[in-house]
């Protein structure tokens, strides 16, 4: 169902249910329902909101707690980030090359992540709401990461990552020249025991398929677009070298050392369904300078 009608209140979300919920005898059992059945509702939010007294029936409208005030669980922790789209339920930023999505323990104390940086911009707009990104990108992958912005966004875009229904597109300048033959990557991918950070393709791993379109094809390298059925870590890395074509400056798969100084991968597109309205929203990520500046260095050789 697409919700056509809503608005905001402060911590209230007002619906339209109209008389299958006003014209019932028990509104408030209707409108329960009808949360489960036409909203998809999460059944243990839905639980959470009725303890709380997050439900409420005014006239024909249906008022929901979904905005109340929740903690900036992360440091805020300022660093200039780019709203690549924003509204009442989620956000999409572009995460730079160089900076890690969250704090993990493995970079000093100082160091500042995408999460880090979105606190900062949460506190800066008086927006009280927990930090919660919905996928990853790697340290030096630049593109966008999609954060949710209150506890019903997160329960229907997890869904969502879940069954594959966010879309994310990905360019890439891999060595050497790719062949067209080279369309779907279907290699699982686990851990490689003799190395932490690294993964590799093994029978025993997950399932990891990547689909590959040659975009241009130059002497030394190859511009490659990705769509991705699975999100393991590393798999773009992992499948391209492992089908003899490591990224540009992928030291740790077996690309050579490169002025560009990462991986040469970029999310270019984002794509997912509204948490409420069911539309279909496309966020596009423009190339950084460093992947432009590769590009054209290889179409010149």
């Amino acid at each position: 169902m697409t919700i056509k009608s809503w608005k905001r209140r402060g911590e209230w979300l007002e619906l339209m249910p109209g008389k299958v919920v006003t014209g019932s005898p028990d509104r408030q059992l209707a409108a329960e329902q009808w949360l489960l059945t036409e909203l998809s509702f999460p059944e243990k939010l839905l639980r959470q909101l009725k303890a709380n007294h997050g439900i409420q029936l005014a006239g024909d409208r249906l008022r929901l707690a979904l905005f109340a005030s929740q903690p900036i669980d992360v440091e805020p922790r300022w660093a200039e980030i780019e709203v690549l789209y924003e509204d009442d339920f989620s956000l999409v930023v572009h995460k730079p090359a160089g900076m890690k999505l969250h704090p993990d323990g493995t970079r000093a104390d100082h160091a500042i992540t995408l999460d880090h940086a979105v606190a900062s911009y949460y506190e800066i707009n008086g927006i009280d709401t927990s930090v919660r990104h919905v996928h990853r990108l790697d340290e030096d992958t630049t593109g966008p990461v999609l954060y949710a912005k209150n506890a019903f966004a997160l329960a229907k875009l997890d869904e969502a990552m879940r069954r594959k229904e966010i879309g994310r597109q990905y360019v890439a300048i891999a060595e050497g020249q790719v062949s067209p033959e080279c369309s779907k990557i279907d290699a699982p991918i686990g851990k490689d025991r003799h190395h932490k950070q690294r993964r590799r393709v093994s029978e025993s791993g997950q399932e990891a398929v990547t689909h590959v379109e040659i975009v241009e094809v130059w002497e030394r390298a190859t511009l490659v677009r990705l769509i991705l059925d699975t999100g393991r870590t590393h798999q773009i890395r992992v499948h391209l070298s492992y089908a003899g074509h490591p990224l540009v400056g992928d030291q740790l798969y077996g690309g050579k050392a490169d002025a560009i100084g990462r991986q040469a991968l970029h999310g270019e597109m984002l794509t997912f369904t509204h948490p409420l309205t069911g539309a279909l929203i496309e966020v596009r990520d423009p190339w950084p300078s460093d992947l432009e500046q590769l590009a054209e260095r290889e179409r010149t050789t």
